[in-house]
């Protein structure tokens, strides 16, 4: 990103214009950083621990940013410094859904299946102590998944090669797009040609898949050991596969990488990962990067 004022690089977490000094905010209406003031202010979020620098335009009545209205009210108190690495992703995630364009708002009540909430939980804080995961639009982080020591430990112990806030946030997004956006739809027979039929019993198949653990040619099937536990968990691997490598490239992009792929064709990075035919994405970007 730039500095609208001075026009030098900033970042996405910047708060501040390092080089001139002009606070600046994140616009998800513009995808791009902007000044403060005028057409824009800032979230109510943006003083406290969660450091919420998204702005949010100055008619808006609405206090909070349209990232921090998905937090749940019911989200683990304390744990400031946990609570900021879950929100932090949080953006991150949903900066990749704006750039394609995916469309989110708040869950307006536990009836409301369209809706999207985060909820972060904590052990006995709140009715939402429980694993992480996604039901009806809600999705939980624990937060001990924000603590770097407790998730190696995890990640060593269950034989995962990656397990981040992030990763966890693009999985469980993931099951929120099949119930938004395929379950109950004309699109679930393509889904099932795909991945698989979906009314397979999930607890028995999560519970053979943690007893046998995944099939030896896995490899060639699918994008983790994980995914071919049951067709919902292939959905929502391959989600998030596809978030990352939007993520990635888009990144190698902003640093200014250049590939020259087998075949010397050189593809300009970046520009293309959010709008391009997946096919396309893995080919001509991911794997050569």
């Amino acid at each position: 990103f730039t500095c609208p004022v001075c026009r030098q690089q900033v970042y996405f977490d910047n708060t501040v214009c390092l080089a001139c000094g002009s606070e600046i905010a994140f616009a998800p209406d513009r995808l791009q950083m902007v000044v403060l003031g005028g057409a824009h202010r800032t979230c109510v979020q943006r003083p406290t621990s969660e450091a919420c620098n998204w702005a949010i335009e100055a008619d808006d009545p609405i206090e909070r940013c349209r990232s921090c209205r998905l937090t749940g009210a019911l989200s683990a108190v304390g744990a400031e410094s946990l609570r900021s690495r879950a929100e932090a992703a949080k953006r991150q995630v949903l900066y990749t859904l704006l750039q394609l364009g995916v469309p989110f708002a708040p869950k307006l009540g536990e009836d409301d299946r369209q809706g999207l909430r985060f909820v972060w939980a904590h052990p006995g804080q709140s009715e939402f102590s429980m694993l992480t995961g996604h039901h009806s639009g809600t999705i939980v982080l624990n937060l001990n998944e924000a603590d770097d020591a407790h998730r190696e430990a995890t990640r060593v112990s269950f034989g995962e090669p990656q397990r981040t806030v992030l990763g966890h946030l693009r999985h469980e997004l993931g099951h929120y797009f099949f119930q938004r956006f395929i379950e109950g739809r004309p699109e679930v027979a393509t889904f099932r040609d795909s991945f698989g039929d979906e009314r397979t019993d999930y607890s028995a198949a999560l519970q053979q898949h943690y007893e046998r653990g995944a099939a030896a040619d896995w490899q060639q099937h699918f994008v983790s050991a994980y995914a071919g536990s049951h067709p919902w968990e292939d959905w929502a691997e391959t989600c998030a596969h596809y978030l990352l490598m939007i993520e990635a490239v888009d990144t190698a992009a902003a640093w200014g990488l250049q590939l020259a792929p087998a075949g010397g064709m050189r593809v300009p990075l970046g520009e293309t990962a959010a709008t391009a035919p997946v096919e396309r994405l893995v080919v001509d970007h991911w794997l050569p990067m």
